[in-house]
């Protein structure tokens, strides 16, 4: 009888570690990322609440920047695991100079974000930017390399203007601050669509911007050498969360609707928008050619050779099905 028992209450302990298993597997990533609410932002959160990164034993702990400048930050300090759309001229700015950076895939290829004025301004274009401001997210951003592209393409005395977030650059366009603001979908739909706001320029009006990876998905050496198994499981529900973002599942504009605070039909003009071949994360395009602009808008004074783009760049191989 007691042979009975204890093997009974074996079995039972072996029941209870077993069930507990899968929570004690999940490894948590911390993961930063820009501009709460845009949708090439919301992989994460919305993968999250589908389930997918949890079969790939894995939580998220998201935390919102105000631009891709601080993101960057927080993976060079190690205080994240992995940062989302990072400016790729950023992170090569930030390698050349001994920073731990490392990138993990591409996030963005061309992009969405537009730069506007109030409806009355007299600004119409670009070339009307002389002797006014133009803003950009932070230091270090796609938005950043993009204004300073602008001036330098345009040939403009005009000045780049940090202004963070789209909510924070909305209030000092409208209050007269800054002349000219940024914004990327869903931001600013409304406002284009009531006429408050006029739109002067997209970021692909700009040739470094038409099909080259103007962002990236990077985390930290050391991130990378400690936790590489955790980190191939992220990239690998990061490909499977993208496919569910635009497949037909109800649940996935009812989703971003809720978590950007928008209304399902802005939701899903959002997505169209976005067309998925510009969030594929497998390769950066257009190197050769973000590399010559990082080097012309001086952020950094030499290319990367072969060897140092091999180290930068570590994108892990997508699972074959």
């Amino acid at each position: 009888m007691a042979r009975a028992f204890f093997f009974g209450a074996f079995a039972a302990v072996a029941i209870l570690v077993s069930a507990a298993s899968p929570a004690a597997a999940e490894d948590t990533l911390k993961v930063a990322t820009g501009q709460r609410g845009n949708w090439n932002g919301a992989v994460g959160e919305l993968g999250q609440r589908a389930g997918i990164f949890k079969r790939h034993g894995l939580v998220l702990e998201i935390l919102y920047t105000s631009g891709s400048g601080e993101t960057q930050q927080a993976v060079i300090a190690g205080s994240v695991d992995v940062g989302t759309a990072v400016g790729t001229i950023g992170a090569i700015s930030a390698f050349s100079k001994g920073a731990p950076m490392r990138v993990l895939g591409g996030e963005t290829t061309g992009g969405a974000d537009y730069w506007y004025v109030p409806a009355m301004s007299p600004i119409k274009t670009m070339k009307d930017t002389d002797g006014k401001t133009i803003a950009f997210s932070t230091n270090g951003a796609s938005t950043h390399s993009v204004v300073l592209a602008f001036i330098k393409e345009l040939g403009l005395k005009a000045k780049a203007v940090a202004t963070g977030n789209p909510a924070a650059t909305m209030t000092q366009v409208m209050t007269g601050q800054v002349d000219v603001g940024w914004g990327s979908p869903p931001f600013g739909v409304k406002e284009l669509d009531e006429g408050r706001i006029r739109m002067v320029a997209r970021a692909t009006d700009l040739a470094m911007v038409r099909g080259q990876t103007i962002r990236v998905l990077a985390t930290n050496a050391d991130a990378l050498g400690k936790r590489k198994d955790a980190l191939v499981r992220f990239m690998d529900a990061y490909r499977e969360s993208l496919d569910y973002m635009y497949s037909d599942d109800p649940k996935v504009i009812k989703d971003y609707a809720e978590f950007a605070g928008i209304s399902p039909e802005v939701a899903r003009r959002t997505r169209d928008i976005f067309p998925k071949e510009l969030l594929q994360p497998d390769e950066i395009k257009g190197l050769d050619l973000m590399m010559s602009e990082a080097i012309n808008l001086k952020f950094t004074t030499a290319p990367l050779s072969s060897e140092q783009l091999k180290e930068l760049i570590q994108i892990p191989p997508r699972k074959r099905s």
